[in-house]
């Protein structure tokens, strides 16, 4: 199965094509809108397809084979050093969420209907997945090495499937100690095997697990699980009026109205002199509360003196896998399959050619 990745849209393409058949593009944005936003240089192998967009801009697009996508993805979503165990763990659901993306859309591709609306919104057009984020970090062969090659093969068209359909298996960096339900991040959509679960391994500062399951950008993150943000009230009045163009004045009150399971908010009161308004779900929250991203919308809110204090847990929206307890869950000498068990109840692993 080939897919279409894009990996940049800018004014213009800067990329080199080598001798060996791989290409190299430079000042490739990854983590974009969250913390850790930077650019890089990276190096493709498989087609480079420009596209030349109606505003002038380029679609530089990736066309590989899934398998060797995945190779990819497994050593950029989490360090390619990591054990073999949560390897081929992350290999499944990455598998299984592209194929369950793609047959998706290609389904209402066929039916004549126009693409699903969280693909337009994230400007998929003329390529099946984005290569950070918003759909899976795929990073070229930046960071590949033969442990994630080995674990494809390993777990060769392996998907996790419910009741005969492919699971929508979502991962996030640290659960925080209760992984979300899907509802309360997208859809209003609830998906059995992916129930709140607890998670009692995510919560460590073993230096040896975190070096092998966080690339070297992550590793800049060093307090994932239980964090705090303080803001001085002014700052806290410009970063909402930077994120959300809302003047809300002087802000009186935030009020967590709705949480999830994990205790993530999903509908939060922002009470201003000017202006009160209910966001959510959870990513808008995290974005308007931020500079760049909070780490999660799990978090308390308190005030000391004219500061406020925000009190969370976690990193990322919660829901499925947990990379950094799933990665101490196979340090501590559990399957592959024990793994996805745990955060993906009732699910059943199946081979399905793509």
């Amino acid at each position: 199965m080939k897919i279409r990745v894009g990996i940049l849209t800018a004014p213009h393409i800067d990329y080199e094509r080598r001798e060996n058949g791989t290409f190299l593009i430079r000042n490739v944005r990854i983590g974009i809108g969250f913390h850790w936003d930077r650019n890089e240089d990276q190096i493709f192998e498989g087609e480079l397809e420009i596209l030349h967009n109606a505003d002038g801009t380029e679609t530089a697009v990736n066309i590989i084979d899934l398998e060797d996508y995945l190779t990819s993805v497994i050593s950029s979503e989490m360090s390619a050093l990591s054990s073999p165990e949560l390897l081929k763990a992350h290999t499944v659901i990455s598998r299984s969420w592209v194929m369950r993306l793609i047959e998706r859309e290609r389904r209402i591709a066929s039916a004549g209907t126009l693409r699903s609306k969280a693909f337009e919104d994230g400007g998929h057009v003329g390529f099946d997945v984005c290569a950070d984020d918003h759909c899976q970090r795929y990073e070229g062969l930046l960071r590949r090495n033969d442990k994630a090659v080995e674990a494809v093969r390993a777990t060769a068209h392996q998907v996790l499937t419910y009741e005969g359909e492919i699971c929508d298996t979502r991962f996030s960096k640290c659960c925080g100690g209760h992984s979300e339900e899907f509802e309360y991040c997208w859809d209003d959509i609830h998906y059995p095997y992916l129930e709140s679960v607890e998670c009692p391994y995510c919560d460590t500062h073993d230096a040896k697990v975190l070096r092998t399951v966080l690339n070297n950008y992550d590793q800049e993150t060093q307090d994932f699980h239980d964090w705090q943000v303080r803001y001085a009230a002014q700052e806290l009045h410009d970063i909402l009026l930077e994120k959300s163009g809302i003047d809300f004045g002087e802000i009186q009150e935030m009020i967590p109205l709705k949480r999830g399971k994990s205790g993530r908010i999903y509908l939060l009161k922002i009470v201003g002199s000017k202006h009160t308004e209910e966001i959510g779900k959870e990513l808008k929250i995290r974005r308007w509360l931020s500079h760049k991203c909070l780490y999660s919308s799990w978090f308390d809110v308190s005030r000391e003196g004219t500061d406020w204090v925000l009190t969370g847990h976690g990193w990322g929206h919660g829901v499925g896998l947990c990379q950094i307890g799933a990665a101490v869950m196979a340090e501590q000498g559990f399957t592959y399959e024990q793994i996805l068990a745990h955060y993906f109840k009732g699910s059943v692993l199946q081979v399905r050619e793509a």
